[in-house]
């Protein structure tokens, strides 16, 4: 009993964190309406390892991005972490000897991302959902199958390639690209061609997720990740049918 309280305790902090927040912590799982609690996730990670170091480990590094999202993100609507915490998880224990020091990178990359894209930046977008739920990453293995395929959506290959290509988007911003032009300090980055209001953006991204067309089924610890379908293009198709509004 003891250890299962040591394990689960770091985990009940992150949930106090989002409570202190005034962020609504939704899932985008279209059977259930609120996340998976940190504490829940904690007793998964605990039936896979015994090991207390790598547990805190990991329980620091989520409060990292934790902190980093809510800050730089503070408008985001979805919250779900089930498949990242699990796919940490399983990354770590692969590393063996070396799980502590590829969590420690792997949060630093996941903070250097947060910051690049948020709304701290240039960049300023206003949701992770295209990062948490796949979108990217589909879009990004598409583009070289043949070498991608097999590569897991939060690797830190992955990851090192968003960050080098929001390094490369601020230089463009910076020398005034007709694409990635300079945003006043209100406005959020939108490169579709539809509406992401949020009453927008939770539309179409729950009308997905009844479709199974989330490339990322983030709030499954188990999830099996998707890349060879059409999301964006099934994305501008659906937000005509549910009549949300288009960019001029």
């Amino acid at each position: 009993m003891k250890q299962n309280q040591e394990i689960t305790h770091p985990f009940q902090l992150l949930d106090e964190i989002i409570a202190q927040h005034t962020v609504r912590s939704l899932s985008l799982n279209p059977h259930k309406t609120l996340i998976t609690s940190f504490v829940e996730l904690g007793n998964s990670v605990a039936e896979k390892t015994c090991d207390v170091q790598l547990i805190n480990s990991l329980s620091d590094t989520l409060e990292r991005m934790l902190h980093t999202m809510l800050h730089n993100f503070p408008e985001n609507i979805f919250w779900d972490f089930d498949f990242i915490v699990s796919s940490m998880l399983k990354q770590a224990l692969v590393a063996k000897d070396g799980a502590v020091s590829f969590l420690e990178s792997f949060g630093d990359k996941i903070v250097s991302l947060l910051e690049l894209f948020g709304r701290q930046s240039e960049i300023r977008f206003r949701y992770v959902h295209d990062f948490i739920f796949g979108f990217v990453w589909a879009k990004w293995v598409q583009e070289e199958a043949h070498t991608r395929a097999l590569i897991e959506p939060f690797s830190l290959t992955f990851l090192d390639c968003l960050i080098s290509k929001g390094k490369k988007i601020i230089q463009l911003i910076g020398v005034g690209d007709a694409r990635y032009h300079q945003l006043s300090e209100k406005c959020y980055r939108n490169p579709f061609c539809f509406s992401r209001e949020p009453e927008d953006e939770y539309r179409l991204l729950t009308y997905l997720a009844t479709q199974q067309l989330i490339p990322v089924a983030a709030w499954n610890w188990n999830a099996q990740p998707v890349w060879d379908k059409p999301f964006h293009q099934l994305r501008e198709q659906l937000s005509l049918k549910l009549n949300i509004p288009q960019n001029s």
